[in-house]
């Protein structure tokens, strides 16, 4: 007996036997059992996902004999035993007519065809039109098939199959029930051949199937005559070399490599493996193609390793090398890659094109992280979370006893910030409008700045209305008078600044406490004041300053930021190396961002009760209903 390849070999005979196409089988199972059978079926999907297969199978169902020869013998599991089952496997049934609709396009044939319609089948229950490729058909085939498609015989019924129905006429759509088969994905591909290799007893290499899955681009009867060409390659077995090999694909080692310059920084290793693969004349392309499918999986490996497929038998490696990376380098080298790819076109030649979009890689990370931290696998949600999202509890729930340390800290702070009390509010009734504003009037949100006064003087503007009204007294007269009011302007006595770097440097071990009360005398900026305000000073030996970081910022800590808080330290008069190590804060104490934060809302509740007692506020709440937005009260130094 001659060879049948695997393809038809392996073809599904029942829907149980059908792979990947769960939702068809569902459908047409479900209108089998009930009776619910329509006149037409379009099938539509890419070559090798099963249209035809599945056309036949329905075929056989609509004319299985195994239960009876009337209408009710129809059913959704035929039996591949009866006359009707083996003639259709065998492709001699009479009542199943397969038209390929490539070769006969004209209307003379789709007329000779639909002139037999009219009459009963002769050995089965329905006789069965196959059209495959039905988009090939001419309009005016089209046109002649529309009545009979849309009102045919009870005994006739039209299964459709196409790859591309976006060239058959809306007429034809509405007249049949249209089924989109899906495309195989690797991972169904490889489970599928597994079980026919084992089946036929071949030796393979899963790694081997995963290239055929990748190599088929979802379609499974590419798949599996990929494999029957692999047998033959590689003499009755399928290895993964051979197949690399015979598709002509890269050897994954030197990826790999490539992968692990970049999470070293090596730019001479990089630049070397390039070279090693150019004498191999591989396509550039194609190997930028497989280090973003690299970087895809390595993100997904960090994210959830368990999902982490083993295409090319290296499973392992990739869990191995997501932890050399960070999140934000994966997905800034994966956004460069596949920008790279688009810019090939572009480039002198291909090669160059790669070490470019390589070296953009290492050329655009972030440079506060020279050398990649070790990622724990799997990330956890709190990883991303923001450094003003753990300062936030903290704002909002000020009545929470502070620690010791930050007590001691807080009481240096109110020493440095006097904050006026209600009773001052209170005697500006007897005077309109702050004529004689005195320091301690001060509104808490701007105690960084003394040119407060204009500030409140803009409250009284609205008092111009009553003028023209002579009921009222005639207070609003001395209005012009606040001309003066600039006054209290050169009043600059409440700067914290001169009193807070004025805090003595201690001369012995430094505690939390002292960490908080030298925090802005140290003169940090830029990141390194945002890396240092999410720390907790953890200990002091008098060599080594540890510092807790918070984990959303550890990404950030570089031996840079480390350097100028050393060198800040020893303008201070403080001689210590610095250490970070990232652990989740602890509840009770508090960063210097999260002081800070707590300040600036104890601030504005203390400037919305401020406003919410003057008295010119009170009046034009009680004269036109106002209401204080309280989201706008800001500082003078945001306001500006």
């Amino acid at each position: 007996m001659s060879y049948q390849v695997l393809a038809r070999k392996w073809r599904p005979r029942t829907f149980h036997e059908l792979v990947g196409q769960a939702h068809v089988q569902r459908a047409l199972v479900n209108a089998l059992d009930q009776g619910r059978l329509h006149h037409a079926y379009l099938f539509t999907g890419t070559r090798g996902v099963g249209k035809t297969t599945l056309a036949r199978i329905l075929a056989k169902c609509l004319n299985c004999t195994a239960n009876g020869r009337g209408d009710e013998a129809v059913t959704s599991t035929p039996c591949g035993q009866c006359d009707s089952c083996q003639a259709i496997d065998e492709g001699r049934f009479v009542d199943l007519i397969e038209v390929d609709a490539a070769s006969r396009t004209k209307v003379e044939d789709t007329r000779e065809l639909l002139d037999n319609v009219q009459y009963a089948p002769t050995q089965g229950r329905y006789k069965v039109y196959l059209i495959d490729e039905v988009h090939m058909l001419s309009t005016s085939s089209f046109n002649a098939l529309l009545k009979t498609l849309e009102e045919p015989p009870p005994h006739v019924k039209f299964l459709l199959a196409t790859t591309d129905p976006q060239k058959l006429p809306a007429t034809v759509l509405s007249r049949c029930l249209q089924f989109t088969l899906k495309h195989m994905p690797p991972e169904r591909v490889v489970t599928h051949l597994t079980h026919i290799l084992n089946s036929e007893g071949v030796a393979f290499d899963e790694s081997a199937l995963w290239l055929l899955g990748k190599a088929a681009e979802g379609s499974m009867r590419d798949a599996m005559s990929l494999t029957d060409q692999a047998i033959a390659f590689g003499q009755g077995a399928v290895r993964h070399a051979d197949v690399a090999a015979m598709l002509g694909t890269l050897d994954h080692r030197h990826v790999i490599a490539l992968i692990e310059a970049l999470a070293e920084v090596n730019v001479p290793r990089l630049l070397s493996e390039i070279g090693q693969l150019a004498e191999q004349s591989p396509d550039f392309a194609a190997v930028l193609d497989d280090i973003t499918g690299v970087l895809h999986r390595l993100a997904v490996a960090q994210m959830v390793p368990d999902a982490v497929d083993n295409s090319h038998g290296d499973r392992d490696v990739i869990l191995q090398l997501a932890s050399r990376f960070s999140a934000e380098d994966i997905q800034l080298y994966y956004q460069i890659g596949i920008q790279g790819r688009g810019d090939m076109q572009h480039a002198p030649d291909l090669r160059s094109a790669l070490e470019m979009t390589l070296l953009r890689m290492l050329a655009f990370r972030p440079q506060g992280v020279p050398r990649p931290p070790t990622t724990k696998l799997p990330l956890q949600p709190e990883t991303f979370s923001s450094a003003d999202d753990s300062a936030q509890p903290q704002a909002n729930a000020p009545t929470s006893p502070p620690p010791p340390q930050a007590a001691a800290s807080r009481e240096q702070a109110a020493d440095s910030e006097a904050i006026p009390s209600g009773a001052d509010v209170d005697a500006g009734e007897e005077a309109p409008v702050s004529q004689e504003l005195p320091v301690d009037e001060t509104p808490p949100w701007s105690l960084d700045e003394p040119q407060d006064p204009p500030i409140l003087n803009a409250e009284p503007e609205p008092e111009p209305e009553p003028e023209p009204e002579p009921e009222p007294e005639p207070e609003p007269e001395p209005e012009p008078e606040p001309a003066p009011a600039p006054a209290p302007a050169p009043a600059p006595e409440p700067e914290p600044e001169p009193t807070q770097a004025s805090v003595p440097v201690p001369d012995g071990h430094w505690d939390h406490a002292q960490w908080l009360a030298q925090f802005d005398a140290l003169g940090l900026g830029g990141l390194t004041r945002n890396l240092a305000a999410n720390c907790l000073l953890e200990s002091d030996d008098g060599h080594t300053l540890t510092l807790r970081l918070a984990p959303s910022q550890a990404a950030m800590q570089a031996e840079v930021h480390q350097t100028r808080i050393e060198k800040a330290l020893a303008g201070l008069g403080v001689t210590r190396r610095v250490v970070f190590f990232v652990e989740a804060l602890p509840e009770g104490l508090e960063t210097p961002r999260q002081r800070e934060v707590r300040h600036q809302t104890e601030r504005h509740a203390q400037a919305v009760d401020v406003l919410q007692r003057d008295p010119h506020i009170v009046e034009l709440k009680q004269a036109f209903g106002a209401q204080l937005v309280e989201t706008s009260v800001k500082p003078v130094d945001a306001a500006r």
